[in-house]
């Protein structure tokens, strides 16, 4: 059963550097959803504690009414995988020594499993742990987060340093193993327009605040590109929410966000070129209006 993660209300602070602010966010549906932000916008802070592996400053988080901190009974439904892939430890000298462990600390933890993806990512048991590649640790990290088959499993970054063929087959592996295992995953990534299509829900945070958090049907529906003569578009356009523009000669582009339901109607009925606007653009203007790096 795919359990209900809530946070409500949660603030954290480093020091005089607040992280998150008055952060609330429920999510019950089984999926794979994505958490995007610029960085230090609080991502990894926000799954860190989530996973328990720190109390927040102010406010409750909770895996089915249960509070996560230092308490095994909720951590125990919980796995993060992180950018640093958190394969090494004193335990850990080869590959089968991260699986032997995995296997004694993860409660749903599926050896077969874990034995089919060695083969699918190129791994081997005899494999030292220190000596293996940056796209290697992050292929036996993520390994290690779709064998534990946690209710709760969370990917933050982790698939840094794989190449683009490797990473699209841990999309592939991790879409295959939802289907099959349906449970609450939550993923952070840059690699957006790669990953997007996967994505049941999004949630976007910027300066430590929830920005945004619906469907991703419901997202890419918010978003329209029209193409077409300039006075055209203009004349559709006119009104509208414009995210950017460009023009080439007599040829204009125009990205809009949360649109009038009968304006695609409109323009195509104007002769203009229309198409839904990607997640990753969204999510780029979205953020950059605030003047981000």
């Amino acid at each position: 059963m795919t359990p209900t993660l809530s946070l409500d209300t949660v603030t954290h602070r480093y020091g005089d550097t607040l992280a998150l602010d008055d952060v609330s966010l429920t999510l019950s549906n089984p999926g794979i959803h994505g958490l995007l932000g610029r960085n230090g916008s609080g991502k990894t802070t926000l799954m860190s504690l989530v996973a328990g592996l720190r109390k927040a400053s102010r406010g409750a988080i909770t895996l089915d009414g249960q509070p996560v901190y230092e308490n095994f009974a909720a951590t125990s439904q919980i796995c993060i995988i992180r950018e640093s892939g958190d394969t090494t430890s004193e335990w850990t000298e080869t590959i089968n020594d991260g699986l032997t462990l995995a296997r004694d600390m993860r409660p749903y933890w599926d050896d077969a499993y874990a034995n089919r993806l060695l083969d699918r990512f190129q791994l081997s048991k005899k494999h030292k742990v220190n000596a293996l590649s940056r796209g290697q640790r992050a292929k036996f990290a993520c390994l290690l987060g779709l064998a534990a088959r946690a209710p709760l499993t969370m990917f933050d970054e982790s698939y840094l340093g794989m190449d683009a063929p490797t990473r699209y087959d841990f999309y592939d592996a991790l879409l295959e193993d939802f289907m099959a295992h349906p449970r609450l995953i939550l993923v952070s990534s840059h690699h957006i327009e790669e990953i997007a299509k996967l994505f049941e829900e999004v949630i976007i945070i910027e300066d430590g605040r929830v920005m945004l958090h619906e469907s991703a049907d419901a997202l890419r529906g918010r978003g329209l590109t029209l193409t077409g003569p300039a006075a055209a578009v203009d004349a559709i356009a006119a009104g509208a929410n414009v995210l950017s523009e460009k023009t080439l000669g007599s040829t204009k582009m125009v990205a809009l966000y949360d649109v009038a339901p009968d304006l695609e109607e409109r323009a195509r009925a104007a002769g203009l070129e229309t198409a839904l606007l990607p997640i990753q653009d969204i999510f780029v203007h979205l953020t950059a209006k605030r003047g981000k790096d």
